[in-house]
This record gives structure tokens, C-alpha cells and sequence, in this order.
């Protein structure tokens, strides 16, 4: 079998997704994106496809070596998301040509389930009580919320104060077993973070989520002394050594690998291994579409320390199309009381339609996130 050819798609709401072909006439695909840089990613995977055309699909490890030791800069958002979109594609090929789930491929299964959770309001959070009530009415029994909206260095009791209430309403709304994830989204500074964490302790959180910019590493360090609440990160981090430093000196609970950055399917199987030998738990990021929940499905289902999925069913950024939108079967993840249960589809366990996807591809989409400046004019973290 070989490569043969391969198209990319960019579909609303602000997805890529990449579909490879083999002379065999089996297809993978994958989803390369970073989110507001899709054009960006898509001139990646171009430069990149030399590469995979005339390659056996099934040599997974040496295409991936080759496309990041074969240049002589790697790393970072752009190329790791390229080789994660067409390193879950080659999954999907494997799997499907063999008849079996990635996952066996990866060592079988260790869970028959996995509990997901989902996202409350929007950038600037509001009436989340009422939201995670919905939520809960749902059947989900986990939600995230970004904390705050824009903060400076130093900032007022008010919005710390607001931030507590929004957290307390749900706590008060759905009980104590509730799970309440707390996402500062690195748009907090070291001394805010601090004043949160300790502010938000009494509501038992699941975890909170990038408390400071992970390029503030030694931050990280200086809050776990500060709050016994799990710090959770990674989303902004890329391949085996993006992960290396944040796992060895200990600074999170919980790491956050996306499989659409990180380096795709096996490179977090790596990381979570990793993390494994440091008592870490794995909880995939993943705003993205259905080939990116997809793949990281694939790795929960074998991955012992995996103890949360993100998925983006109705989330604030899903405007114009949502999750189950480009799929055969809007069903296969099955979503029951806050968990999705194992199938064993071969590779990465759904079927696109192909037919919506070359529709809304027709359209497009031009996704930015917003840009914020605090109070005096000065440009802050979104």
C-alpha cells in the first residue's frame, strides 16, 4: 500500500481537516489545525506532503520521524499540529486496512468508558448556574468555565468577588459531587492567580486550568504551595519535549496534550507514559471537531492514567456547525449519564460525511479569536 494523494478541508466553525489516500483505496483522516491559524497549518501539511506521497502508510514512526527530524526546525504550534492532523490520518488507515480500533493497535483497551465534560458560557462567563443546571438536565456530571474574562497584573477585589460567585452559584445549583473544572486560560498574572486559587479552594474544583501562561513555568511551582485544588496544563505545549520539563519538576496534576498539537495519537501515548512514571494524570484538550475527539478517544480507551475527556459539543466557539455535524452517524460517540462508551469501529472509529464536508469546505471560515486590552489600552491575554 501507498500514499497516493490527499485533500484538506476548512469547515466551519473553525476546523482543518485532512484526508489521506492510498492506491489501496483506503482513507485516513485527520484534523491539522491550530485554531485562527488554519491557512497557516494548511501551507504546513503542503510544504510537508513530499514527504508522504510513494510512503507505506503503515510506517507511522518513521514518517513521523521524518517530519520532524527532517527539517532543521521543528516543534511549535504550526509544524507539530501539520504532523498531528497526518499522523492521526496514517492511524486511521492502519486500522481501517487491518479491521481494528487504534486502539488495539496501541495495546488494547483499558476502560470500557470514560467520563466527559463539557463547557458553560463564553470568553466573559456569565449565568453559569443556569447553564450548568442545563448541563446537569443533560445528563453530564462535569463542566468547564473560563474563570474570569481579561485581567491585569494587579486587578480589583470586584472581579475576583465575581469570579467566586459564578463558581459558588453552580456548586450551590448542582450539588457537591458536581465536577466544576476552572479554566484561567494564562489570562491570569502569577499574583491574581494566587489570590483565585485561594479564593475558589472551598468549592472543591475538579482542577484549575492554566493558572498562569506555561511560559511562566517557575510560576506553576511557587502556586501548588499556595492551593491544594489539581493544577492543570499543556494544551499550549508541543511533541515529547514540550511535556518533558512540566512532568519531571512536577509543577501539574494533570496535563492536557491535544492531539491535534501535541504530535497526534502515539506522541501523547508517549506523554502520558511519561507522565505515568510521575503519578500524572491525562486529561486530553480537545475543542475541536470530531476527528480530533476521535483520536482522542482512541488514546483514552488505552491509556490507564487518561481520567477526563474534553469534548466541544455546544461550546461558545461552535458557531455555524457543531461536533456531531460532519458525521455518518451522529450517535457512535454515545453520550450517556456524563460519559461516552467504547466502540469498536476500525481506525479511528467514525465515518465523515464526505458530502458535508466538501459543502461546507465550499464555504470556508476565517476564525480569529478576539484580541483584548484591559482597561487602559494595554493589549491582555485572551
Amino acid at each position: 500500500m501507498q500514499i497516493t494523494s490527499f485533500e484538506l478541508f476548512k469547515v466551519a466553525p473553525r476546523w482543518l481537516f485532512l484526508k489521506i489516500m492510498t492506491d489501496d483505496g483506503i482513507c485516513g483522516w485527520g484534523e491539522p489545525v491550530i485554531e485562527g491559524r488554519a491557512d497557516t497549518v494548511e501551507a504546513a501539511v503542503r510544504e510537508l506532503s513530499p514527504y508522504l506521497i510513494g510512503r507505506d502508510p503503515f510506517q507511522i514512526e518513521d514518517i513521523v520521524q521524518t517530519l520532524y527530524r527532517g527539517g532543521f526546525y521543528r516543534g511549535g504550534p504550526i509544524l507539530s499540529s501539520a504532523i498531528s492532523g497526518i499522523e492521526q490520518c496514517l492511524w486511521d488507515i492502519k486500522g481501517k486496512a487491518l479491521n481494528v480500533p487504534v486502539y488495539e493497535l496501541l495495546g488494547g483497551s483499558v476502560r470500557d468508558k470514560i467520563q466527559v465534560y463539557c463547557w458553560i458560557g463564553g470568553d466573559r462567563p456569565d449565568d453559569t448556574a443556569a447553564a450548568a443546571t442545563e448541563k446537569a438536565e443533560q445528563g453530564y456530571n462535569a463542566v468547564k468555565m473560563n474563570g474570569t474574562a481579561e485581567l491585569d497584573y494587579i486587578d480589583s477585589w470586584n472581579k475576583v468577588d465575581a469570579a467566586v460567585r459564578r463558581v459558588a452559584a453552580i456548586r450551590e445549583a448542582c450539588g457537591e459531587n458536581f465536577g466544576i473544572a476552572v479554566d484561567f486560560h494564562g489570562r491570569v498574572h502569577q499574583a491574581m492567580a494566587r489570590v483565585l486559587m485561594k479564593e475558589l479552594e472551598p468549592f472543591h474544583l475538579m482542577f484549575i486550568e492554566e493558572p498562569v501562561l506555561i511560559e511562566n513555568i517557575e510560576a506553576f511551582a511557587e502556586l501548588r504551595h499556595h492551593t491544594t485544588t489539581p493544577i492543570a496544563t499543556g494544551e499550549r505545549n508541543f511533541m515529547r519535549w514540550g511535556f518533558k520539563d512540566i512532568i519531571t519538576r512536577g509543577i501539574a496534576d494533570i496535563i492536557q496534550p491535544d492531539l491535534c498539537h501535541a504530535g497526534g495519537i502515539f506522541e501523547v501515548r508517549k506523554i502520558a507514559a511519561m507522565a505515568e512514571c510521575f503519578d500524572v494524570a491525562v486529561a486530553p484538550h480537545c475543542p475541536l471537531g470530531p476527528i480530533a475527539l476521535a483520536a482522542s478517544l482512541q488514546l483514552d480507551w488505552c491509556t490507564p492514567n487518561a481520567v477526563i475527556q474534553e469534548q466541544s459539543l455546544g461550546i461558545h466557539y461552535n458557531q455555524g456547525a457543531d461536533l456531531l455535524d460532519y458525521l455518518e452517524d451522529p450517535t457512535v460517540f454515545e453520550y450517556q449519564d456524563g460519559f461516552v462508551y467504547r466502540n469498536e469501529l476500525p481506525g479511528l472509529g467514525i465515518t465523515v460525511n464526505e458530502a458535508k464536508v466538501r459543502e461546507a469546505a465550499a464555504v470556508g471560515h476565517s476564525w480569529k479569536n478576539p484580541i483584548w486590552r484591559t482597561a487602559d489600552g494595554v493589549v491582555a491575554e485572551w
